[in-house]
C-alpha cells in the first residue's frame, strides 16, 4: 500500500509499463497539479503491490483505474480525465482492446490453433487481462469454457505474460492493447518477444480519476489542466511517448459495458 501521510495521492501505474512511459507520466501529472493549483502527491505501488487495493482507498487525488472497477465500485470516484492514445489503430476514439498473442517465433497463425495448448492470464479482477481474453472466446469462437490443455494464472501483467510466453510456460495470453502499443513504442526489444493473432472488440479506455472528497472548483481545474496538457509544449516528449493525442471527461456510464460483460463471463464455468 501507499505511504500513509495525509493528503491526496495521485499514480499512473497502470501504464507505467516502461521506464519511459513511467517518468512521461510523472511529467505530465506534475504539470497538471501546478496547472490547477491542487495539493496531490504521486506514490509509489510498482509490482507485487496490487492495483485493486490502490482503488479500495478512499484518498486518491488521481489515479489510473481499470473500466470495470470503476463500473463495481459502491461510491463512483469522480472522473479527471480519460486518455486518447494518438494510434491509427483508435481511430481517435478514447477505447482500447485486449491483444492476444504467442511467441514470435511459435508456429501458430491464429488463436484457433492455439487450442488444446496452453494459456496464461494476468489476474481474476482484470479487465484486459483476464475478462476480454474470455469474453473474446465465447463470442467470437463460441467457446464458454477452456478451449486449452492447461491454464496459468497470476501472471501479474503484461510484462508477466510476455515474460511467461517467452520462457516458454505458456503459449498464448492476454496484453492490454495500449500497454502492448507502448512497450513496443519504448522498449521493443522486450514487444518482438511476441506477436498479435488476435485482437479483442475495443471498450472505453481507462480513467484517471478521484475518490478524495473536494471541491468541484478543484476538480474542475483538475479536468481542465488534462485538456491543457494535450497542447503544452513543454509537454511534447511526454505525449510522444505516452502516444497521447488528447483527453476526454466521459460520463462513468460508459463503463457498464465492461460490467456487464464480467457479468457474462462470471456466470460461465471457472477457470483455475
Amino acid at each position: 500500500m501507499p505511504d500513509a501521510q495525509p493528503g491526496m495521492l495521485a499514480n499512473a501505474r497502470m501504464y507505467s509499463v516502461t521506464q519511459a512511459s513511467k517518468a512521461a507520466w510523472s511529467r505530465l501529472f506534475d504539470w497538471v497539479f501546478a496547472r490547477a493549483g491542487v495539493e496531490v502527491r504521486q506514490v509509489e505501488h510498482d509490482p507485487p503491490k496490487l492495483l485493486s487495493d490502490l482503488w479500495e482507498r478512499d484518498d486518491l487525488g488521481a489515479v489510473m483505474m481499470c473500466g470495470l472497477p470503476l463500473s463495481r465500485r459502491a461510491e463512483q470516484p469522480a472522473i479527471l480525465a480519460q486518455p486518447v492514445p494518438a494510434l491509427p489503430r483508435y481511430a481517435g476514439r478514447a477505447v482500447y482492446c485486449t491483444d492476444i498473442v504467442v511467441g514470435a517465433n511459435s508456429s501458430f497463425g491464429s488463436l484457433e490453433e492455439t487450442f488444446g495448448h496452453r494459456a496464461g492470464y494476468t489476474l481474476k479482477d482484470s479487465q484486459s487481462g483476464y475478462y476480454a481474453f474470455r469474453h473474446h472466446l465465447m463470442t467470437a469462437h463460441a467457446c464458454p469454457g477452456a478451449p486449452f490443455a492447461s491454464i496459468t494464472g497470476g501472471l501479474m501483467n503484461a510484462r508477466g505474460v510476455i515474460k511467461a510466453i517467452a520462457e516458454d510456460r505458456i503459449d498464448v495470453g492476454p496484453l492490454d492493447g495500449y500497454v502492448h502499443d507502448l512497450i513496443r513504442h519504448t522498449e521493443p526489444e522486450v514487444a518482438a518477444q511476441v506477436r498479435i493473432v488476435a485482437c479483442t472488440d475495443p471498450t472505453p479506455m481507462p480513467a484517471i480519476i478521484a475518490t478524495a472528497p473536494m471541491p468541484a472548483s478543484e476538480l474542475t481545474r483538475l479536468r481542465e489542466a488534462f485538456k491543457a496538457a494535450v497542447s503544452a509544449p513543454e509537454l511534447a516528449a511526454a505525449r510522444a511517448d505516452l502516444l497521447l493525442a488528447d483527453f476526454l471527461v466521459p460520463d462513468a456510464a460508459v463503463y457498464r459495458v465492461q460490467h456487464d460483460r464480467a457479468a457474462t463471463v462470471d456466470a460461465a464455468p471457472a477457470w483455475p
